[in-house]
């Protein structure tokens, strides 16, 4: 069994999580043997097996986790053209034409990609026709910042089987399509580079662990990478509705671990029951505001009330806990009307717009609001645009947590990037510019925010899990809230990253 001595490190209290005696601004020693800490102590002897990590002083925390990723999505952007800073499709076009020229002098990729552009805020919508002009016979997919449509030219439309249209390929029809790409434009060895390379950077963040919500069969790729070695940090990995006959059949439970290494468990049942504010497509009590004249005024649900209670109560009956995307406040009121229908178990992921009401009842139901609050940076502007009558009820984090709900961060990369410090930082300080906060009165601390992105892990103690990160500063030292508070947490240092009692991640 593997032993490590972590010496003279400060541990940061977990607010509201069970904790042991302090002070906690005095170094203590902390001995981990396998996957669980099991002693600390002012000063431990060190013994011959012992692996000794100096932490002279530095903090100690339970490992952060993101608790929304799609990773093979955030492994592939490395590779895509980044389209997030533009605002219309004339300027889109203008940077696509560009990289098919500079790619057509070289041997480029199969299928060129992009990634990034939201098209709500643009004064018009984007065109195949347009996007062919530029593009030719090389096929081009262009990703939404959302993640919930496709611009495809034609050539990418007869490459992926897509029935020609020339509008973009949004919700339900985008989803198979999106979970093709990476198949088309990178080899074995290019895909475990990729997710090398992003699972390295999130352990110099001090990630633990991650919720896979990728397009994909999860369970089975990840039990792959685990056996080659790849599985560095702990992985949740959530299955869809098309793989839940499948998963029943393996007896597949959450929480039951998949791996030989115990890296690898199985997560939730994801559901995306509606669409995205930024493809206008989230499903709202009330009609979208603007001069455009959309097929679906108030957005659209992607799954109806009825299959979604036949699919929380499958969940249940099985043991699967169950996340529900839920971006609209009539979506969120639907997913809670199958959570209490079925007794299931589990989250809604992003909540972003919430009826008053509902809250009250997350809180009762114990339903857990999975929210990645980076997105209300991104989101600001064309939220105004879109939802200026109910701008006030997004991102309610302040009044979920005084109505009791228990709130998970994340990040939904590759919408926003595998980063808990960002995610804590907009939590606590809603904006990312010079503007004053946006509903400044919905901001949680700093203590609340690091809750948050701990998993459900005590402050270290005896018996806690050995998933940890040693970090050069208090992250709480800072204030409670605020700019300070945030630049604080933008600045986090991490010195070490300890996942299951292995040091992934040293100085």
């Amino acid at each position: 069994m593997s032993s490590l001595l972590i010496r003279q490190a400060r541990l940061v209290p977990i607010a509201g999580r069970p904790a042991p005696e302090g002070p906690f601004d005095v170094p203590v020693d902390v001995r981990v043997e396998g996957d669980r800490v099991v002693e600390v102590a002012p000063s431990l002897r060190p013994r011959a097996m012992d692996d000794v990590l100096d932490a002279d002083g530095r903090w100690l925390v339970p490992g952060l986790w993101d608790q929304h990723v799609h990773m093979g999505q955030w492994a592939a952007n490395a590779t895509r053209l980044d389209l997030s800073a533009t605002s219309s499709a004339d300027e889109v076009v203008r940077m696509v034409a560009a990289e098919v020229g500079a790619r057509s002098a070289g041997p480029g990729l199969a299928v060129l990609q992009g990634f990034g552009h939201r098209t709500a805020g643009w004064a018009r919508q984007p065109t195949v026709a347009e996007l062919d002009a530029v593009t030719g016979d090389a096929p081009v997919v262009l990703i939404s910042g959302d993640a919930h449509h496709g611009w495809l030219n034609s050539a990418a439309q007869r490459l992926l089987g897509v029935p020609q249209r020339d509008t973009v390929v949004e919700e339900n029809d985008w989803f198979p399509v999106f979970a093709r790409l990476d198949e088309l434009t990178q080899t074995t060895q290019g895909r475990r580079t990729a997710y090398a390379k992003v699972l390295d950077a999130a352990l110099r963040r001090g990630v633990v662990g991650v919720r896979d919500m990728e397009w994909a069969d999860n369970a089975t790729e990840w039990i792959e990478r685990s056996a080659s070695g790849l599985a560095v940090l702990r992985v949740r990995t959530a299955t869809y509705a098309v793989g839940l006959a499948d998963t029943i059949a393996a007896g597949r439970r959450s929480g039951d671990v998949l791996d030989e290494g115990g890296m690898v468990t199985m997560g939730p049942l994801k559901i995306i029951s509606d669409g995205s504010l930024n493809t206008r497509t989230a499903f709202c009590h009330d009609p979208y505001v603007g001069d455009d004249v959309l097929e679906h005024p108030r957005g659209q649900a992607n799954t109806s009330p009825e299959e979604l209670v036949d699919l929380l109560a499958q969940a249940r009956a099985h043991g699967l806990d169950v996340a529900v995307h839920a971006i609209g406040d009539a979506a969120v009121g639907i997913a809670l009307d199958a959570f209490a229908a079925t007794g299931a178990v589990g989250s809604i992921e992003h909540a972003q717009l919430v009826a008053l009401p509902d809250l009250d009842r997350m809180g009762r139901l114990g339903v857990v609001a999975s929210v990645q609050p980076a997105h209300l940076i991104d989101d600001r502007d064309v939220t105004h645009q879109c939802w200026p009558d109910r701008a006030d009820r997004c991102f309610p984090l302040r009044s979920m947590v005084r109505a009791g709900v228990t709130l998970a961060l994340g990040s939904d990369a590759p919408v926003a990037p595998l980063d808990p410090w960002e995610a804590m930082a907009a939590a606590v300080h809603r904006t990312g510019d010079e503007r004053e906060e946006w509903n400044a009165a919905e901001t949680i601390t700093v203590a609340q925010a690091l809750a948050a992105s701990v998993d459900d892990a005590p402050t270290v103690g005896s018996g806690s899990l050995a998933d940890l990160v040693l970090l050069d500063d208090n992250p709480c030292a800072a204030g409670e809230s605020g700019p300070h508070a945030a630049a604080h947490l933008r600045g986090m240092h991490v010195f070490a990253t300890i996942v299951a009692g292995r040091v992934a991640l040293r100085p």
